[in-house]
């Protein structure tokens, strides 16, 4: 198979960094042309599931601007220019939660539009967190964090309480991965009963 030829860009949008539009003239393998295929340009970002030592997953309840009511999210954040991709879920992690984590899995790297560009994004799974510092955030929006058991993080996915493709793809990932076995979910204590009568 013959991949598209790039022939001409014209930017027709400058939000740097956030946005910027681009017009492609590309080549299609049978020598067809389009003259305008529109190119989205954003930074590369990471998602981060980040479990701790006590087998519990931090995530955040949270508003987004682009989701209709509250959300359930993951760490994650845009990968600054120059950064390595790890160093950016590690930083992000640090960030947002005040915790440092011992082992990191690897989930990998996705196009976010595969006809469009708009970015890569990186996924991780944190494994061994701990709290090392103050958490110093610096997201518009309100959040909740939350300490999830591996039971109520399925629950969550399960129940589509991720809004956003890329957290509900990176958690489903994580849940997936051989380094979360069936009998480490199994072992894990859910919630306490609440008391009765």
């Amino acid at each position: 198979m013959t991949p598209w030829r790039t022939l001409a860009r014209e930017t027709v949008l400058d939000k740097a960094p956030f946005l910027t539009v681009e017009l492609h003239r590309v080549e299609l393998p049978d020598g067809k042309i389009i003259p305008d295929w529109p190119w989205l340009i954003t930074p590369d970002y990471v998602n981060v599931v980040a479990e701790t030592v006590a087998g519990r997953f931090l995530c955040f309840r949270q508003t987004k601007y682009a989701v209709a009511g509250l959300s359930l999210s993951v760490v994650g954040g845009f990968v600054e220019p120059g950064e390595d991709r790890l160093a950016a879920a590690q930083r992000e992690l640090l960030e947002e939660t005040g915790h440092a984590a011992t082992e990191w899995i690897d989930l990998g790297t996705y196009a976010v539009d595969a006809n469009r560009g708009a970015g890569r994004a990186h996924f991780f799974l944190a494994r061994g967190a701990r709290l090392a510092a103050a958490a110093t955030g610096g997201d518009l929006e309100e959040q909740q964090l939350l300490s999830l058991t591996c039971a109520e993080l399925a629950q969550a996915s399960a129940a589509g309480e991720f809004k956003a493709l890329a957290w509900a793809a990176v958690v489903a990932l994580a849940l997936a991965h051989p380094a979360l076995t069936a009998n480490e979910r199994a072992a894990r204590p859910g919630p306490a009963a609440p008391p009765s009568g």
